[in-house]
């Protein structure tokens, strides 16, 4: 086949393929974790408020923000739970609006160091978080939910993609060490109890907890990512290795604390700590695996089906192993009465992983009800692992049945403009 001369210039579409296709051999790897996250993503009035929520949560609603609040009077709620469900999926560098800008276009200096300027000293990362909770009931001090929650995480270095946007001399080479990714998903069954242990007239001291029985259903994380990609005139030729751990099977536990002051009738203040102790035994169908990868004429003209190839060299057993999720601290203010109510939350974690930030973040958020049937909610958010974020979401309140719906977006108010979005549906009883 004969070989183009390269211009001066390339094309747009072919960088953000490129970019794409080996972030998509990242993503081979966790194809069995399934995207599920912390508890609480499932509640659409705690994301229509853009997740302050620790002290307002009522009844069922209470394991995945304060299992303290049980232990007060005013938030005890005998209720089922029917259905809850939610989802999260961002990227920390593009936008819609810059895929629809760059792609097809011809790109000159300014517009590659434009492009790469989106891209943080960390690299590209890709997240995609969620939770469904299939059954929650509330009654008194008690609570107990089943959900299914898990999360997953894969990034590229900063040096890969910069080589991709500037590296193109001939046989230039880029280093694709550095890149990593992990993957979980989990069933859980939470006990949740709080206890009233002060009372002065409207003033309240209660503490909590939540044990929760994790079933784990698959795990999955790089632990080794080398090779290299060379930019040809043909286009982008490489070949590298990943290996990864995996498990399909698996039980463990973990263990949230708690505590809540009712400073009075209107206002409320408190604290969690998810995950104080947590350890998932993975035993069943533990292996390794070597996978092999190569780029074959990737072109500026397009992606062919046999431009990217991933192969399994090696399967090979493994010890069974232990994991621990995320432990991460967050304390909340709400007002609790009136027609319109408001809540602050702040939320630390102590590392970086899938599903968990050790940048602090900050929420706010307020809900009106128009009516009484019909509450409206919008809240922002900033820091942490889902950077800045803007929430909205509405409900219909019924005397026995309530629906809420609620849709967050990153980083812009605007979806087009925003690098990722969250969404989230709950449905509950009230006896």
């Amino acid at each position: 086949m004969k070989r183009k001369k390269k211009s001066d210039k390339r094309h747009g579409r072919a960088l953000i393929k490129a970019i794409l296709a080996i972030a998509s051999v990242i993503l081979f790897v966790l194809v069995t974790a399934s995207a599920a996250r912390a508890s609480g993503l499932a509640n659409a009035r705690a994301i229509g408020m853009a997740g302050a929520y620790t002290s307002l949560a009522k009844g069922y609603y209470c394991p995945g923000f304060n299992p303290a609040n049980l232990g007060l009077a005013s938030y005890q709620m005998r209720g089922l739970q029917l259905f809850g469900a939610g989802f999260s999926i961002k990227n920390n560098s593009f936008s819609l609006d810059d895929y629809n800008t760059y792609t097809g276009a011809r790109l000159n200096e300014q517009e590659k160091q434009e492009l790469l300027s989106k891209i943080p000293s960390e690299g590209l990362l890709v997240s995609a978080d969620g939770e469904l909770a299939v059954l929650g009931f509330g009654a008194g001090q008690f609570a107990v939910t089943l959900s299914a929650l898990g999360a997953a995480e894969v990034n590229l270095g900063r040096t890969a993609v910069e080589l991709l946007l500037n590296g193109n001399s001939f046989a230039d080479t880029i280093d694709l060490s550095g890149v990593y990714g992990q993957g979980y998903a989990l069933g859980a069954i939470n006990f949740s109890y709080g206890h009233r242990l002060y009372k002065d007239a409207d003033r309240q001291l209660a503490a909590g907890g939540t044990i929760r029985y994790l079933k784990g259903f698959g795990y999955e994380e790089i632990t080794e990512a080398d090779g290299r990609v060379v930019t040809l005139e043909s286009g982008f030729d490489g070949i590298g290795n990943l290996v990864a751990r995996t498990a399909s099977g698996g039980a463990g536990f973990a263990v949230d604390l708690g505590t809540t002051l009712q400073i009075n009738r209107n206002y409320t203040v408190g604290m969690t700590i998810f995950n104080f102790l947590s350890a998932v035994s993975w035993n069943k169908n533990t292996e390794g695996h070597h996978f092999t990868f190569t780029f074959d004429s990737l072109t500026a003209s397009g992606l062919s089906e046999d431009s990217l190839i991933v192969t399994t060299d090696t399967t090979f057993p493994v010890g069974a192993f232990t994991t621990h999720l995320p432990s991460t601290i967050k304390a909340g203010l709400a007002k609790t009465a009136g027609r319109l109510l408001w809540a602050v939350d702040w939320e630390q974690g102590f590392k970086t992983t899938a599903g968990s930030s050790s940048t602090p973040r900050l929420s706010a958020g307020g809900e009106y009800r128009l009516f009484h049937f019909l509450p409206l909610r919008a809240g922002f958010g900033m820091g942490g692992k889902q950077g800045t974020t803007y929430a909205c979401g509405l409900g219909l309140d019924l005397t026995l049945v309530h629906l809420d719906l609620a849709l967050a977006n990153f980083n812009a108010i605007s979806g087009p403009s925003g690098k990722g979005l969250n969404f989230a549906v709950n449905t509950g009883m009230r006896f």
